[in-house]
């Protein structure tokens, strides 16, 4: 592919390399029509196919063709299902054969730094690993079919305000540990044919133009292979972009810019060596397009529909239930809500699908269930007669089922929330209702958390289901899980605060209209949450379910490179379901900055009544690592860790304590003033300071009243924090004698070094 490549470009004039880095139109990359190469169609994803074929439009205003609608990223990224998503994945890189678009725009795989982000609802978890792990699956699964995928937005974009020109400020260790590493798993696992880099700036630079994201982590590091295409308007400069490593800028036409890129390498602004790669970059993936393409693809909707149902019952997570659910045969129900017979099952904006059918759960419901609006649908407006309504058929009911959720207006594309409430009407309604029937179940269609003052009602409801953003097939996957024909297994990709004001960066989001500062560094969702132990609605990974599971038998075997842990499950209910069995790792002799515990794997079991199988995880140095500025590198430091076999981060059954031995030093230079703690804890160095440091010597006539005055703990924590200059004075010695020491303890130290990246 490379010479071939290399025999393209020797053929192509100045102006057709200029060209090819520039979109031909909205929608399609230019191929080079002399050479045989034809233009490449890309279409938004990741939840669907939306290939306009008319006049094109960023934001979804003008149809699209029909298509299927799946869950949205911020429901199926709660089945913790690699397998599901690589299904669905593979799905829509069937569709895109069969409608001949060659690159989905997907998967959005942004971090969920607050719950106000108005484009939480494309986007997977406040998790980088499991974002990470999702995102590799389904581009694998869409490649799998000859097409490429575009995980977007790279990188550290958590915001819609002013989200052209925002820079994201934060540290490299916060970049490195929560922003970056779900872009860098995709690129790993799947090796995505683009990568969309995003509208922002990074600590005060364009990402178009940031040569450290695009050249030295994306292709150095990572050995990222594909080109970077820009987002929708995205580039400020694109001679810089071209220096910095991004390859294409969209939409087009581009015909000044492309004009600008030929005048500054004729004028020897631009180096022609710079253009050639770029253009060689996407004409790689241009020739690998033609190779693969699968001509007999088709698009068989009622197919992938089914899929998308599936998809929606596997992610929905049962987040409370005293008793309602499921529904029993010969209940008088009650449907409650505009939702009930139009559901919202997607949010706003360039990832709107023009879905070719809709399920509305009250399609699907028994002759014994009655509906009432409760609500207008339309500007979520109550009166007191829909009120009244609501409330006497709720109570000649046996059962209340409240469909609430968040309007369109609430989320979309290209603006952040406000607030972080339902409309005050559903509010409302919901306290209303559950105040006068008992068994009151309240079904959500939202795209983030909100706040739930009706759970702190004595009253409280009974149950709560959430169905996020559930895609087309929502109606049919919510009937489904309230009558039990399926079991709730989804687990919250994101904690759920009580209040807005206990969210990490409630202070920084956003603090100025020019610069987003996170503050709150690597403290995100709930590696906040659970390291001050806040009272939160729901935690991270939390879900119910119509069955138990027992956890039994948890066992470390070591590897070469770390460990394997292994746990047995088993279903003790009456129902078959699955069992998401979440493995987080917590450093017990921690530094205070180091969140008290992180997930770093989890399995999702399915299980029959009575079987039991085993979740196995593998952990290796990364596992155990942090990012160290210092050593601009990865850092796993020796010490006792608990890794943690959990059905929540909340929820832990089961606890394995194990020491980690680093074959890292971190390198340093040593100096008089520098403490003796990391020195201590060393013990190459360690034994030559003990040598240097004076031990008191106790008078033995001493009263037990002066002994216990000063310890030899109290000695030993005080001589943590000295510097090294403090053994010249306690010995009574010349600056020679301590600038041999050090000399002594530099070499101590380095010898102990191994300083090889960890992968």
């Amino acid at each position: 592919m490379k010479e071939k490549v290399k025999q393209l470009l020797s053929q192509m004039t100045l102006q057709e390399k200029a060209a090819l880095c520039g979109g031909a139109d909205f929608w399609h990359i230019p191929g080079v029509e002399r050479l045989g190469i034809a233009p490449a169609m890309v279409a938004d994803g990741p939840h669907g196919l939306r290939k306009q074929n008319q006049q094109a439009d960023h934001l979804g205003v003008n149809e699209s063709i029909p298509a299927v609608c799946f869950p949205a990223g911020c429901a199926s990224a709660c089945s913790f299902d690699r397998q599901l998503m690589h299904q669905m994945g593979q799905t829509l890189g069937q569709e895109c054969q069969a409608e001949g678009v060659d690159i989905l725009l997907g998967p959005a795989i942004n971090i969920k730094r607050s719950p106000l982000c108005g484009r939480n609802f494309e986007y997977y978890s406040e998790d980088p690993y499991l974002a990470g792990q999702m995102s590799a699956s389904y581009v694998q699964g869409v490649q799998s079919q000859g097409v490429g995928a575009c995980p977007k937005h790279f990188a550290a974009n958590s915001q819609e305000y002013r989200r052209m020109t925002s820079s994201s400020d934060m540290s490299q260790r916060t970049l490195r540990e929560i922003y970056l590493p779900a872009f860098e798993q995709t690129v790993r696992d799947a090796q995505p044919w683009s990568m969309m880099c995003s509208y922002n700036r990074l600590n005060g630079t364009f990402v178009a133009e940031h040569s450290q994201l695009l050249q030295e982590i994306l292709r150095e590091e990572w050995g990222f292979e594909g080109f970077v295409m820009s987002d929708w308007g995205a580039v400020n400069d694109k001679l810089e972009g071209l220096k910095a490593g991004l390859e294409l800028e969209m939409p087009g036409p581009c015909k000044a810019s492309t004009q600008a890129v030929v005048d500054a390498v004729q004028s020897g602004k631009l180096d022609q060596a710079v253009l050639d790669r770029a253009a060689g970059r996407i004409l790689d993936v241009l020739l690998r397009r033609t190779e693969i393409a699968e001509k007999s693809a088709e698009f068989d909707h009622e197919k992938d529909h089914a899929l998308a149902v599936e998809v929606a019952i596997q992610s929905a997570v049962l987040l409370k239930n005293s008793s309602a659910l499921p529904l029993k045969p010969g209940q008088k129900v009650a449907y409650i809500g505009p939702y009930a017979k139009k559901p919202r099952f997607q949010g706003g904006g360039s990832s709107h699908i023009h879905s070719h059918r809709v399920d509305a759960a009250l399609d699907y419901a028994p002759e014994n269930v009655c509906w009432c609006e409760g609500f207008s649908g339309t500007d979520d407006s109550m009166t007191d007669q829909q009120m009244n309504e609501a409330i006497e058929l709720a109570r000649a009911s046996d059962v209340a089922v409240i469909f609430a959720g968040m309007p369109d207006s609430f989320e979309c594309e290209g603006y952040d929330r406000s607030h972080m409430r339902l409309p005050d009407c559903q509010n409302r309604l919901i306290a209303a209702v559950a105040s006068v029937q008992p068994n009151t179940v309240v079904v959500l269609h939202l795209g983030s958390p909100v706040e739930t003052p009706w759970m702190d009602d004595p009253a409280g409801v009974n149950a709560v289901l959430c169905m996020y953003l559930g895609g087309q097939g929502v109606g049919l996957a919510t009937h489904r899980l309230l009558y039990g024909e399926a079991c709730p297994s989804g687990r919250l990709a994101e904690s759920w605060p009580l209040r807005l004001e206990d969210t990490p960066c409630y202070l920084n989001y956003p603090t100025s209209e020019e610069h987003s500062v996170y503050a709150e560094g690597v403290f995100v969702g709930y590696r906040y949450y659970d390291s001050k132990r806040m009272p939160v609605r729901w935690p991270f990974g939390h879900g119910e379910s119509y069955t138990q599971f027992d956890y039994s038998d948890p066992e470390l075997e070591p590897t070469s490179d770390g460990w394997k842990v292994s746990v047995k499950v088993t279903n003790t209910g009456a129902c078959a379901g699955a069992e998401v069995v979440q493995l987080y790792l917590a450093p017990i002799e921690f530094e205070p900055t180091r969140p008290v515990q992180e997930l770093k794997g989890f399995e999702k079991l399915h299980l029959e009544p009575g079987q039991t199988k085993t979740a196995c995880f593998v952990l290796d140095k990364r596992s155990f690592a942090y990012y160290d500025e210092e050593m601009q590198d990865w850092y796993a430091p020796s010490g006792r860790y608990e890794i943690r076999l959990a059905h929540s981060s909340r929820d832990i059954r089961c606890a394995l304590p194990v020491d980690w031995v680093s074959k890292q030093t971190k390198p340093m230079v040593i100096h008089r003033n520098t403490p003796m703690a990391p020195l201590l804890a060393c013990s190459a160095t360690a034994q030559l300071l003990q040598s240097w440091m004076p031990h008191p010597v106790r008078d033995e006539n001493s009263s037990k009243e002066a002994a216990a005055a000063i310890t030899d703990e109290m000695i030993h924590q005080m001589m943590l924090n000295q510097p090294l200059r403090a053994l010249q004075a306690q010995n009574d010695q010349t600056d020679q004698w301590l600038a041999d020491c050090i000399a002594q303890l530099q070499a101590a130290w380095d010898g102990t070094a191994d300083n090889q990246p960890l992968q």
